[in-house]
């Protein structure tokens, strides 16, 4: 199996990895953490979340990047500057210090294409990607799950160990939890 990561600029493909099979559900796709404001997020519903979606992956940068197994897109992480981010005003998320890092915030593969290391590739992905905005650093807030089992609906935020085998090293501890286990922020420096 080949894996290449590409810009998400391709709106069908990012909807196929984090959008809803109802287009009037009124779920995630991805825009939890993205959008700055909280109202902004449970004001939107259904087609309308598909519609600022497909906003996102007309700006540079796009909102993430996507795994393509050939022509199909199997697989997502969210990665901007995380000042466009609701990081940028988390308590529970510490700043460690004033760059203008970029957070990695949701890695997705689509069902059928897990337990191939598309996450790793998604990461990668994701740093290159941060790399070549200029970013001088990448932050993710994955869960300190020690080895054991993260309820799939939670795991998007990843592992300590998949960020650690990306390079990233624990930066600080913070207050947020998941699915029971705290959240880490790992960060990798990219000068």
């Amino acid at each position: 199996m080949v894996i290449e990561v590409r810009p998400a600029t391709e709106f069908d493909d990012v909807a196929a990895v984090v959008g809803p099979k109802n287009p009037s559900s009124n779920v995630c796709f991805c825009l939890s953490y993205r959008l700055l404001s909280s109202k902004e997020n449970v004001a939107l519903h259904g087609p309308e979340r598909a519609e600022r979606v497909r906003g996102l992956c007309a700006l540079d940068p796009p909102p993430g990047v996507l795994a393509y197994e050939g022509d199909e897109a199997v697989g997502w992480a969210a990665v901007h500057p995380r000042a466009d981010t609701s990081f940028a005003k988390n308590r529970k998320i510490p700043h460690v210090d004033d760059l203008d890092v970029w957070s990695v915030w949701c890695i997705r593969v689509r069902p059928g294409h897990r337990r191939g290391g598309i996450s790793h590739h998604l990461l990668a992905g994701a740093v290159e990607f941060a790399r070549g905005h200029g970013a001088p650093a990448i932050e993710g807030y994955p869960v300190d799950n020690r080895g054991e089992k993260v309820d799939l609906t939670m795991a998007y935020v990843g592992t300590r160990a998949l960020f650690e085998r990306a390079g990233f090293t624990k930066a600080s501890d913070t207050e947020s939890v998941v699915s029971g286990f705290p959240r880490v922020l790992m960060r990798l420096d990219l000068g």
